[in-house]
């Protein structure tokens, strides 16, 4: 690295940290808005359950009004959300003038008439990914999230997420320098089928376990990580090989409990994606093998490991190391050198919120400034898009071509 490099990649670091603390409280710590928000959240499942607790912990933000079709789940919405008007109809949320944003959490075939409405009507849009269940219902949303004159922000945490912030500027320098593979996987025991002793009920409940709306673990959890790739390459696959079966949910569904992808890049680079509902072992994470290093990211932690003849850069004197087994980690702080200078590193390790926490905070940041947001409608198109086809490559037990127009709007 030559010392111009070094420079640009010290101010590029800088730039990286300074960006996690967006304006005042809006950083690492407490998360406040300069101006109060009112927001409606429709879909009370339970990610829509979790966007409630993240919403409740931003100062400034009120949620206004609650939606689901399921009586159930609306009651125990309202628990969750005090003093929020309930209502089975999101026309009720649509057409409230006093509530400036919608956060939809609903089964993912649902998304597109929900934002398509929300935009209409003059709402910022915050919409759980994937954004739909075919590539056709994303162009929709990418079309009006284009036409409205408010805020769309799909929710794809990465390009949110402080950790993940920093890891990319590490590796977009010589830190990682040539990539050599990628792995990333999802493992998390558990059935993706809640009891309900009402048929319909079971089935609108159950919608991940149905065949013509699912998109599968490929769609409904690769699709978030998919996204990393793609923003860390600044480039997209060319080829999906899929395989999936049944290891354990062995219940009558034709969904696969257990996957395994081989996504292909047109420089020869590859990605092996695996992920599980038959057990819990590693969690997710997303791993990034480069020629001096290689980065390994989970969410709310993130560390870098240098191969034994990378060169020094510096920034080394900051680092935080970790052990894990007979590797060691540098465990990626964002906002390092000041923790370091305030002699408190270890306690940065990690992100004080969850990685939902951050996206909304983002969302909110540009409702209220007018300003873009970290992710768009088009970045959502693509991975969620790459999701969709590799669903369908794991039922076809095949491999597919993507090509260009298939992720384009």
């Amino acid at each position: 690295m030559t010392e111009i490099d070094r420079r640009e990649f010290v101010v590029q670091t800088a730039g990286a940290l300074a960006a996690v603390a967006l304006v005042p409280k809006l950083g690492l710590g407490s998360f406040t808005l300069a101006e109060p928000m009112r927001v409606g959240v429709i879909g009370l499942g339970r990610q829509g359950r979790a966007i409630i607790a993240e919403l409740s912990g931003i100062e400034g933000v009120t949620i206004t009004s609650i939606c689901d079709t399921d009586e159930r789940r609306l009651k125990s919405g309202s628990r969750r959300a005090r003093g929020a008007a309930t209502t089975a109809d999101a026309a009720a949320i649509f057409d409230d003038p006093s509530i400036d944003a919608v956060c939809i959490a609903t089964p993912t075939h649902l998304h597109r008439a929900l934002v398509e409405q929300a935009l209409a009507a003059g709402k910022h849009v915050y919409c759980e990914a994937p954004i739909a269940h075919t590539i056709e219902d994303c162009r929709a949303i990418v079309r009006a999230a284009r036409d409205a004159s408010t805020v769309f922000q799909p929710g794809l945490f990465a390009r949110s997420d402080p950790v993940y912030r920093l890891a990319r500027t590490f590796y977009r320098s010589d830190a990682v320098r040539d990539l050599v593979s990628m792995s990333a996987a999802h493992s998390k025991k558990t059935s993706w089928r809640t009891p309900a002793s009402d048929p319909a009920r079971a089935a609108a409940l159950n919608w991940r376990l149905d065949p013509d709306v699912s998109t599968g673990l490929a769609g409904e959890w690769g699709t978030h990580q998919f996204d990393v790739f793609h923003w860390y390459l600044d480039r997209f696959p060319v080829a999906v090989t899929g395989r999936g079966s049944i290891r354990l949910h062995d219940d009558g569904r034709t969904i696969a409990d257990t996957i395994a992808c081989m996504i292909e890049f047109e420089d020869g680079a590859v990605l092996d994606y695996q992920a599980t509902l038959a057990n819990s072992y590693g969690g997710t994470w997303e791993l990034l093998r480069g020629t001096n290093a290689a980065i390994r990211l989970e969410w709310t932690h993130g560390w870098l490991f240098k191969e034994a003849d990378a060169p020094t850069q510096g920034w080394e004197v900051y680092a935080n190391r970790q052990q894990f087994h007979n590797d060691e980690g540098i465990t990626l702080i964002a906002g390092a050198t000041k923790l370091a200078e305030q002699g408190k590193l270890k306690e940065g390790v990690g992100l004080p919120h969850s990685p939902l926490r951050y996206a909304l905070a983002d969302f909110l940041k540009s409702a209220a400034e007018g300003s873009p947001p970290p992710t768009t409608a088009a970045d959502a198109l693509r991975a969620t898009a790459v999701g969709i086809i590799a669903d369908r490559a794991v039922r076809e037990q095949t491999t597919i071509a993507i090509e260009p127009a298939m992720l384009d709007a």
